[in-house]
């Protein structure tokens, strides 16, 4: 009896430090809680999405993830070094683009330097030790290397989207943190300055020089540890003198594509994710599909595929996502970009969309 009960003080005291490393942040509270428990989507204690939206089917086992999860296929894994171009941060009088892989990249709109979600660990997790280590060839660049950051863009909490390490690095070199509401409690625990983070939810918008930024539904759900929807998920749209912006952050497909295109549309081009997706969680994310069934509910003159060619999180090959994705495309006459790693998207000039995944 003693020596079980030693044991489970034991497991209660490792779980308690484990959980309060410093990666997993904090969930909201005070003032931030009440804004959030405002909120006409925040019901039985959790934010929820506008559609009923289990992360996986009832007939669906965590088991059953696992297992899928650990059955071998050796095209997870590029089998060769990604190609890579040197970014050209050099301030011009374009929208640019510059994709960093998966869900980072980097826009620069007059003047104005955004980085969305970045995430430059070797894993998307809180310990380096778990999960698959970014492919070869996608560590091109290091936050060191980045010109002074006007604003980061963070989408939803999740660890493929926040990286604990990565802000560390970037909290001297930025101005202001916009977020999803909540998403402020991690970064202040990591000691980024109040002032600095400005926080919205579904509808709320804010101006960075001539730039206005919006915050949009999405279909997700948020969390760093086990309690889950404390925070907002959201995607934006960003708005300049010149140009209109989708950025998606991670979603699944829902009727929120087709109001926001209706609201705020059209746009000359919606980065959306089209990675990542599997049968056992349907809803969280989009499947090739339905990334081009969004871009054309948000009336967008170009899409951009994300959330792939850095990281396996999912059971399908490492390039189906965009394979898959061009080839819907395609099927529906719409104009994709396929930017290799730190190449630059030119709004309205250059589009480039070269197969080189193929490789």
């Amino acid at each position: 009896m003693f020596i079980s009960l030693v044991v489970l003080l034991l497991i209660t005291l490792t779980t308690y430090i484990i959980l309060n490393r410093p990666v997993f942040g904090r969930n909201p509270a005070g003032d931030r809680l009440v804004r959030i428990k405002q909120l006409s989507n925040f019901k039985n204690g959790a934010i929820q999405n506008l559609s009923p939206t289990p992360v996986k089917p009832d007939e669906v086992s965590y088991w059953q993830i696992l297992r899928g999860m650990m059955k071998k296929n050796v095209n997870r894994i590029p089998s060769f070094p990604l190609p890579s171009l040197k970014p050209i941060f050099t301030a011009d009088h374009h929208t640019k683009i510059i994709w960093f892989g998966h869900s980072s990249y980097f826009l620069q709109i007059d003047g104005i330097n955004i980085l969305v979600d970045p995430v430059f660990s070797a894993t998307p997790s809180p310990f380096s030790f778990l999960g698959y280590k970014y492919f070869k060839g996608t560590n091109f660049i290091q936050p060191e290397e980045l010109p002074e950051i006007d604003v980061i863009l963070i989408t939803h909490d999740h660890y493929d989207h926040l990286d604990y390490k990565s802000i560390l690095k970037l909290n001297q070199k930025t101005k202001i943190f916009i977020t999803s509401l909540g998403v402020g409690a991690h970064l202040e625990h990591w000691k980024i300055s109040a002032e600095k983070i400005k926080e919205l939810s579904w509808g709320d918008e804010i101006l960075v020089g001539d730039l206005k930024f919006t915050a949009t539904p999405a279909r997700h759900f948020t969390g760093r540890s086990f309690k889950r929807n404390q925070t907002v998920w959201s995607s934006f749209v960003l708005q300049t003198p010149r140009h209109k912006l989708f950025l998606g952050g991670d979603s699944g497909y829902d009727n929120h594509f087709k109001e926001i295109g209706d609201i705020h549309g059209p746009f000359d081009i919606a980065i959306l994710e089209c990675g990542q997706y599997n049968s056992n969680w349907p809803l969280i994310h989009l499947f090739p599909k339905e990334t081009v069934q969004a871009a054309l509910d948000l009336k967008a003159k170009v899409l951009m595929p994300v959330h792939w060619g850095k990281f396996t999180l999912a059971m399908h090959d490492w390039n189906e996502p965009v394979i898959s994705v061009v080839k819907a495309a395609e099927e529906k006459n719409l104009k994709v970009t396929t930017p290799q790693l730190g190449e630059a998207v030119l709004i309205g000039l250059h589009y480039p969309d070269q197969q080189w995944w193929l490789s």
